[in-house]
């Protein structure tokens, strides 16, 4: 035990002042009783001088807050939480011939609990979905998830005010809780240390994967989808193994894969032609094999959706013309899009100019003057498409319009033709920055070097680039390849405009080479805020209709799909949004943005929830407001693997505001088989940033001097007030009783 002082001075200042207190008490009671009342002789003087000094320098140290500081007496009292992965990927047979599950258990049992209980308080834990106190003998590997993160901050709550010297981790690193979600935990501010003991094997295993597979967007009936999927084989050298593609449980087609090496993944693409009027489950499956030590992982699922509503365009075009009409034409004969459209066709007597507009007749009236007077009209359509139109036509207001239904609504934008590109158009202008080209650059963005086949290409000869071989809007052939020749084997057009280099995040999907030689980008597109911008530089498209062959649709496809890709960003005023690669046991966020009809924040909007699964009858999600503009909130916990469809209904004091369906696909993939090997690196991350170690399981015993090392540097001296003791008290007390008593008997009063 050691005595402190609770005052804010320290040190030399501490010192200086006990040194002053007790020189003046010295000095003082010495003047006190330098001249008594009664005669005194030296021994009683000197009585009565030492127990006044004794007495005031007891009450000035009182003044300071005497502490004792008094170490633990014991251990006991500390506790050591051990914690045991029971999530199904610890039935892995790779830990020395055991199960995962069983070697954990093995440590457990008879390297730590034994040791630690004699010193420490070692409550075992499984961590799965939750956290639960339990016994070794109760450990079992079937929990669907392993939430390691949020594990730590279970246990450091339940054992809220009592020391943890440190954490026992028994694990092999498949964490399958939220991601990203570790972080550091502390007690009293100090991180508790992780003793992370790893099960499993980090290399060797014999097992084939399907690491991954994603779906194009779908786009018409007759237009493919390309599916890519990897594929990992490791234990297996090069052995050749199947691949098959299942499309809601049918199998599709089969390929066989050679990897380049042992356990390098491969990519296949598959390409398909699925149903736009029904959602499409499509699954890579590897045929399991006896040799393979797990089989989970052998097969992984995505969605592609129904097409859904139909999308609106509105075309304002400069005049009437071959291109219009043609354009007009493609999208009217695809059964998912609306089209209205308004053609500038001269001007009348009082020099105003006059429109052709073809729309249905609760549109007409707000295209009277050719473009929609407010914003709500505008919002409306999906995509916007301008065509030969100079900028100059329409105001400063409708520009920045336009360039908020791209950022703010999510729409789609076209902008093609001489008009609206030559000259200074629509530079320096609100809808410059939406565009994926520098308008204002005419040296181009691509050489001849780059595009080995520009030698070979007429002038105004459209060529695709490797991206736009497999972008969804110029897709014609059933790959990038096919697409390639049947680009190449369209007639050449008849002009193009030199557009400037891409911005940064922009894709070219195709060039187009000018007759004096310069090669500029035809097609461009990018992602502008919550929409989509597309650029066509070429002239008179219609000649891939009229110069081809009767049978030949490339040209309606080219301008389908680009209509189609526009506008399906395109949000609704109510819209969904669910995170994807759910699996059952998951507490998905669901998101619900409401907004008026001009896609303003709606914050006082109703907004009504509801999930169904294969077609049967719907369950009322709990929805709150999540923050205080339109958005809101719900939470999807799908029991089963299969599809779901959410439904969510705005409404407002004024009417309704929309509806809206999200699709969901439950049990793609299984998280706790993604790579199943040993995962030391987030094992060894969480003991390095919490001041913990990471071992293996072979050296687990080595946990037991850590923890003691652990324990003794977290050890928390108990801090005790000496003040406010009765025995202080007492002892003071019998001073002044002594001293009175003394003064009295000697005459003094």
């Amino acid at each position: 035990m050691t005595i402190t002082f609770a005052s804010s001075l320290t040190g030399s200042a501490l010192v200086d002042l006990l040194l002053i207190v007790a020189v003046s008490t010295a000095v003082t009671v010495l003047v006190f009783y330098r001249r008594p009342a009664a005669a005194l002789s030296a021994r009683q003087h000197f009585t009565l001088t030492t127990v006044r000094v004794c007495t005031v320098a007891m009450v000035l140290v009182l003044l300071l807050r005497p502490v004792a500081v008094v170490q633990p007496a014991g251990s006991r009292d500390v506790v050591v939480p051990i914690l045991v992965d029971v999530s199904r990927s610890m039935r892995i047979a790779d830990a020395g011939g055991q199960m995962r599950i069983a070697r954990a258990k093995s440590i457990a049992e008879l390297d730590l609990i034994p040791v630690l209980s004699q010193r420490y308080r070692a409550p075992v834990f499984a961590v799965g979905d939750g956290l639960t106190e339990t016994t070794t003998e109760a450990l079992d590997a079937r929990a669907r998830k392993s939430d390691l993160a949020g594990a730590l901050a279970q246990v450091r709550d339940r054992f809220e005010g009592q020391q943890i010297a440190g954490l026992v981790l028994l694990s092999d690193g498949a964490d399958t809780g939220p991601r990203d979600s570790f972080r550091v935990v502390k007690q009293n501010d100090r991180a508790i240390p992780v003793f992370a003991v790893g099960i499993g094997a980090a290399s060797g295993l014999r097992d084939r994967e399907v690491l991954s597979i994603t779906a194009g967007e779908q786009r018409l009936a007759d237009a493919s989808v390309d599916v890519r999927v990897s594929a990992s084989s490791a234990g297996f050298g090069r052995a050749p193994y199947e691949l098959r593609l299942l499309a809601n449980g049918a199998v599709v087609e089969t390929r066989r894969v050679t990897p380049a090496a042992d356990g390098s993944p491969s990519y296949v693409t598959f390409t398909v032609f699925p149903d736009p009027s029904h959602d499409t489950v499509y699954s890579a499956e590897i045929p399991a094999t006896a040799d393979e030590t797990i089989h989970e992982n052998n097969t992984r699922g995505t969605l592609v959706s129904a097409a859904g509503r139909k999308r609106r365009l509105l075309v304002i075009a400069g005049a009437p013309g071959f291109e219009h009409s043609f354009m007009t034409r493609a999208w009217s004969i695809d059964p998912g899009l609306e089209v209205d459209s308004v053609v500038r066709k001269g001007k009348n007597a009082e020099g105003r100019d006059t429109f052709v507009i073809q729309a249905a007749h609760d549109r007409t009236q707000s295209l009277a003057a050719g473009f929609p007077a407010r914003r709500e009209d505008l919002y409306a359509y999906d995509a916007l498409i301008v065509a030969n139109m100079e900028g100059s036509f329409f105001t400063r207001d409708q520009l920045a319009m336009m360039a908020d239904f791209v950022g703010e609504r999510g729409g789609g934008l076209l902008v093609a033709g001489s008009r609206s590109l030559a000259q200074r158009g629509l530079i320096g202008t609100a809808l410059e920055p939406v565009l994926p080209v520098e308008l204002d650059d005419r040296r181009g963005a691509v050489t001849r070097a780059s595009f080995g086949d520009i030698e070979r290409m007429a002038p105004n000869q459209l060529a695709v680039t490797a991206e736009g071989a497999t972008h969804p809007i110029m897709r014609l052939g059933a790959s990038g390849d096919e697409t390639r020749m049947r680009w190449a084997a369209l007639p050449a057009l008849a002009a193009s405009t030199p557009l400037g280099q891409a911005r940064p995040g922009a894709s070219v999907l195709a060039v187009v080479a000018e007759p004096d030689g310069g090669v500029f980008p035809a097609v461009a597109i990018q992602r502008y805020g919550r929409g989509r911008a597309m650029i066509f530089g070429g002239e008179a498209s219609w000649r891939w209709r009229m110069l081809t062959a009767s049978t030949d649709r490339s040209h309606e496809l080219f301008w389908r799909q680009a209509a189609r890709w526009l506008s399906q960003s395109a949000p609704d005023p109510v819209s969904v949004a669910v995170p994807d690669g759910l699996e059952p046991g998951d507490a998905a966020p669901i998101e619900i943005d409401a907004r008026d009809a001009s896609f303003a924040p709606a914050p006082d909007a109703v907004v009504a929830a509801s999930v169904s699964k294969d077609g049967s009858g719907g369950q009322t999600l709990p929805v709150h407001r999540a923050d205080s503009g339109g958005g809101f909130a719900a939470t999807f916990a799908p029991e089963r693997p299969g599809l779901y469809r959410i439904h969510a209904d705005g409404s407002r004091h004024s009417g309704a505001l929309g509806s809206a369906d999200r699709t969901v696909y439950v049990g793609g993939s299984d998280r706790e088989f993604a790579d199943p090997r040993l995962n030391e690196g987030f094992l060894r991350r969480m003991a390095d940033d919490s001041g913990g170690r990471y071992v293996r399981a072979s050296d687990a015993s080595r946990v037991l001097s850590w923890l003691d090392d652990s324990a003794h540097q977290r050890a928390e001296p108990e801090r005790r007030d000496i003040w406010d003791r009765s025995w202080v008290i007492a002892v003071l007390v019998f001073l002044l009783c002594v001293e009175w008593t003394l003064r009295r008997r000697w005459g003094l009063r």
